[in-house]
């Protein structure tokens, strides 16, 4: 059954948090896509991806890079989902029309940015009406706390 999850920064910033998610990705098996909301950004996180920590890296690739179909994941500003990905990362304002497309939709929004904010309000309203989706806020330790939860259209608070 199609999930969506989101993930409201407060923390951490996205190049902290973000890495570790994807990890826990390849972890279980899973291929991912990461939709950024511009070109600029897919270039940043495809650079910090190689180097955000010195003993490891995600193996990865851009959107315009060879193979994309072979890539564990993979980055991308468009809807493309060349390696068919059982996830798929929404984030810096991209966004998502089908949340039943794959296995896990996960939005990772700013929460000291009003506008990202209000628009993962909408995306949560579209979700939550098409899957089970759940809302994560970090604790002042970077910690994941489940803070919501909606099925279908009911939608309740832990």
């Amino acid at each position: 059954m199609p999930e969506a999850l989101f993930y409201h920064l407060t923390a951490q910033p996205l190049e902290r948090a973000l890495p570790v998610l994807l990890e826990r990705t390849l972890q279980k098996g899973w291929r991912a896509v990461v939709r950024a909301g511009s070109a600029e950004r897919v270039a940043a996180l495809d650079a910090h991806l190689w180097t955000y920590r010195e003993d490891s890296f995600l193996p990865h690739g851009a959107k315009g890079a060879a193979a994309p179909e072979r890539q564990p994941v993979y980055l991308t500003d468009g809807d493309e989902v060349p390696n068919a990905a059982n996830v798929l990362f929404v984030v810096d304002g991209a966004d998502e029309a089908d949340f039943t497309a794959r296995e896990r939709t996960i939005v990772m929004f700013d929460g000291a940015d009003e506008e990202a904010v209000a628009f993962a309000r909408t995306q949560w309203k579209r979700a939550a009406a098409a899957v089970t989706a759940t809302y994560w806020r970090q604790d002042n330790s970077g910690r994941w706390e489940k803070a919501a939860e909606s099925k279908g259209t009911t939608e309740t608070s832990s």
